[in-house]
């Protein structure tokens, strides 16, 4: 009889729906805004800090001309506060908003937010380089300038068609926890998400902006924050949007990776590495005669012949090592045995070094346009990029000078351009790579009007643009997914604006887009 039970048991597990299983919902993010955090006071309580973080908020008025078109707007710089459902004080985030004047009905007046990545970055670099109404000048075609540094108009500022929000990530420019709060708490990617979301949802109540077509602008990490954030938006807050630009994007980690048994990456990155090398003429005459077609043929023959060879490991014979190795050497610039050396794996650091290496140069990993002297021409750790190099000194000594003189604010903090956030927290990726790309998917799905506008730089070696196209051949395989994204390309590096000729195409490009948007 015991024998027949434990048989009867046993079989019931077995035939336990595994549908059912299937079904159990993952275990939900905690919301950074739902409790108040709480510090132990003298009667040993737990109780509320007094918050002395001190925020002046100030409104300037200005006239600039973009297009030829004359625009007066207001500029106000300040900080919102962050409360929790206790009303507790857990954040300062601070932003500078311009908005036109003489507006009268806001629902038709597009708003966008915009904001770099890092993570860790203050958005420092869109609103002095792109989207603000003045700008930092470079040297010729956006190249380091020599101090004293300079702002000038910006003619081709997005102003004309959107209001621009330009927000500080936590614990970056003077965004900062309230008293008592861990600034730890921010630091992660859910976390973030939720802190971005709160203060979007604040930011259109306090300025009545509920009824405006909302735009996201992000860069680099920005744009995972960005596909997170429209779900986040969306489905806690009941805040649609009308469209996202992600610039230099990176929504799936997984598709630039490196890793042992994990290839795809070298794929990815190739056709960048060409498009470098096409830049500095390192290619054979007949590649270097058209950048867009030689760019197309290297993606021909990286997710095709390239791909497939790296599949078979170290089933390749031999003569299939060096044959492989003779057309890489065609597309990437560099020796054949270099790329023997490397197993046929050449990743994007140790092409960055052996490019030039007979000059005695460097590229930039930011804009392979770039180059610099390293402190030796061994191995693939560079002492520096100098594509940031270029733009870390002028950026952060003109928006110091302008936040205050243009702008009349004073904050006695310092303005972090990058601020500590490390370690960052990708705890709900756990096991795998962080993938932004299906919070956007769904949010896609709910709101069939939302449109996608990615801008990629042919020499961006951060974020390549082959690895964000393959992205978005994934993004979902229904047909609306593909037909609600655009994308631009320019001959330029991950900020590509500070190029002016591709300035110029970004600004054409996204303004059409916005307009698109909301028609």
């Amino acid at each position: 009889m015991l024998k027949r039970l434990l048989i009867a048991c046993a079989l019931a597990v077995l035939a336990f729906p595994t549908s059912v299983l299937a079904q159990r919902p993952q275990q939900e993010v905690p919301y950074l805004f739902d409790a108040p955090a709480r510090v132990a006071g003298a009667s040993g309580r737990a109780e509320a800090p007094k918050d002395t973080y001190v925020d002046r908020t100030s409104d300037t008025t200005h006239v600039t001309r973009i297009g030829g078109q004359e625009i007066r707007y207001t500029a106000t710089a300040g900080s919102l506060p962050l409360v929790d459902r206790a009303g507790t004080v857990k954040a300062h985030m601070f932003f500078v908003a311009y908005t036109k004047d003489g507006v009268t009905d806001p629902a038709t007046r597009p708003v966008t937010f915009a904001y770099n990545g890092g993570p860790g970055s203050a958005s420092v670099w869109l609103h002095m380089g792109t989207l603000g109404p003045k700008r930092v000048q470079m040297a010729d075609d956006g190249f380091q300038p020599a101090p004293p540094f300079k702002l000038v108009d910006n003619e081709e500022s997005l102003l004309d068609v959107t209001d621009i929000v330009m927000i500080d990530a936590m614990s970056t420019g003077y965004s900062r926890p309230a008293a008592g709060e861990d600034p730890r708490q921010f630091h992660g990617s859910a976390a973030d998400i939720q802190t971005f979301g709160e203060f979007i949802r604040c930011y259109i109540t306090k300025f009545k902006r509920w009824p405006s077509p909302k735009f996201l602008f992000g860069e680099s990490y920005g744009t995972t924050r960005s596909a997170g954030l429209s779900a986040e938006l969306q489905q806690r807050h009941g805040i649609e949007l009308s469209g996202i630009v992600l610039v230099s994007a990176v929504v799936d980690f997984g598709s630039q990776e490196y890793a042992p048994g994990h290839d795809l990456a070298y794929a990815t990155y190739l056709p960048t590495l060409t498009a470098t090398a096409w830049y500095h003429k390192k290619l054979a005459p007949e590649l270097q005669a058209d950048l867009k077609k030689t760019v197309a043929e290297a993606k021909g023959f990286a997710l095709g012949e390239y791909l497939t060879a790296l599949a078979k490991g170290n089933r390749l014979t031999e003569v299939e090592r060096k044959a492989l190795a003779k057309k890489l050497s065609r597309y990437l610039g560099v020796s054949e045995s270099f790329i023997l050396s490397c197993h046929l794996r050449v990743t994007d650091a140790r092409f960055r070094k052996e490019l030039l290496r007979d000059r005695g140069l460097m590229v930039g990993r930011l804009d392979g346009r770039f180059t610099g002297l390293d402190a030796d021409y061994a191995g693939e750790r560079q002492e520096f990029d100098p594509a940031n190099t270029a733009l870390q000194g002028a950026w952060t000594a003109m928006f110091s000078d302008y936040v205050r003189r243009d702008l009349k604010y004073e904050n006695d903090i310092k303005y972090d351009t990058s601020g500590n956030v490390r370690p960052w927290s990708y705890a709900e990726f756990q096991n795998r790579y962080v993938n932004m790309t299906e919070p956007l998917r769904s949010a896609m799905a709910r709101n069939p009007f939302l449109k996608v506008f990615v801008a990629n730089g042919y020499y961006d070696m951060a974020t390549p643009f082959f690895s964000t196209e393959f992205t978005f051949d994934h993004l979902g395989f229904e047909q609306t997914y593909r037909d609600r994204v655009s994308m631009g390309f320019y001959e330029a590096g991950h900020m590509m604006y500070i190029r002016p000729s591709a300035h110029k195409e970004l600004k054409r490009d996204v303004a059409a887009f916005i307009r698109s948007c909301t028609k």
